[in-house]
């Protein structure tokens, strides 16, 4: 029987779902629920933070086998150790294995034993510098960051796969060892295979990173998976 993943993604969110749903097939059914949030700020963020808990028990509801906290802004903007905290919450909630974006990111980068990056994201300034903020304290020298400047969610999700591109070729350094792009509504599966042929360096985004790891954490294979470096990299 396929696997079935769970993940909680902010209430705007137009991206995520679809993406998870591009790989599916037969292997895995996604299934989601949402918490309220409109636009990308860090009072919104706190807010929809309190809906995290009756949101995992909705999706145990569906015995999903794992759940995913899918918002990259909103399990790293309390700094180091967020991203923990909130896997902690769902799994005494649901007593299911679970994963939050933002670690997911970590994981992928050290997996990838990338410790310089250079970071695209679609955010205002005040969630770029929580990023920074985030990503040094893991561990990681963030060599150049830029954001598009969009606090309303649905416009996130529909920016284009170009604009995307060229943001992500702006921040690159040749020193960055990966290239990460950020939030789970900024559309990029059709668009890492392009970046990692141009860049010459691995390309991950905050639902590859998800992705991978959800699949990872309950010992799913994810080598078919055709979206950049990490999936083609020997599991250790």
């Amino acid at each position: 029987m396929a696997r079935r993943l769970g993940i909680i993604i902010p209430s705007s969110n137009t991206t995520m779902e679809g993406e998870f749903n591009h790989f599916a097939e037969d292997r895995y059914g996604v299934h989601a629920t949402r918490v309220k949030l409109n636009k990308v700020t860090l009072e919104e963020l706190e807010n929809m933070e309190q809906g995290v808990q009756v949101a995992a028990t909705l999706l145990a509801d569906a015995w999903v086998d794992v759940i995913a906290y899918g918002c990259t802004s909103g399990s790293l903007f309390r700094g180091l150790g967020h991203d923990i905290e909130l896997i902690r919450m769902i799994r005494e909630k649901t007593g299911l294995p679970a994963v939050a974006t933002a670690g997911c990111v970590v994981d992928a980068l050290r997996f990838l034993e990338a410790r310089r990056i250079s970071v695209a994201t679609p955010y205002i300034n005040e969630i770029n510098d929580l990023e920074v903020k985030f990503l040094s304290a893991n561990g990681f020298e963030v060599l150049k960051i830029k954001g598009l400047g969009i606090e309303d969610n649905l416009e996130i999700g529909r920016t284009q796969g170009q604009r995307t591109i060229e943001l992500a070729e702006e921040v690159n350094d040749k020193r960055a060892q990966a290239i990460f792009i950020s939030c789970t509504n900024l559309p990029t599966i059709k668009i890492i295979q392009q970046l990692e042929k141009n860049l010459k360096k691995p390309v991950i985004s905050s639902n590859t990173a998800t992705l991978w790891a959800t699949l990872k954490t309950i010992n799913e294979d994810y080598g078919w998976i055709e979206c950049g470096r990490i999936f083609k990299s020997k599991a250790k």
